[in-house]
């Protein structure tokens, strides 16, 4: 076998939050990490889609970025980022 080449290999502390809540249309269940690897970002786990992203308030301010990052529509998507500015 070969060598292993590591990039990184970090432990860090983190703070997880776990919420579930009902949209108009559909239920989001996600964890929500903290920690100091992203800069003061969030790492927001959809765990029911299985889709994951990085986000901080500039990331809500992005026309698009939830659509795209979370594969909603703009309804769903707009519940989800104001969820999101709440807790930023």
């Amino acid at each position: 076998m070969s060598e292993r080449f590591f990039l990184y290999d970090d432990t860090v502390d983190t703070k997880t939050r776990f919420v579930s809540f009902v949209g108009e249309n559909q239920r989001f269940d996600l964890a929500i990490v903290q920690s100091d690897r992203y800069y003061g970002k969030h790492l927001v786990l959809d765990i029911q889609s299985n889709r994951f992203a990085i986000i901080g308030e500039d990331d809500l301010k992005e026309p698009g970025y939830i659509e795209y990052a979370y594969q909603l529509n703009e309804e769903d998507a707009a519940e989800l980022r104001d969820f999101l500015y709440e807790l930023m």
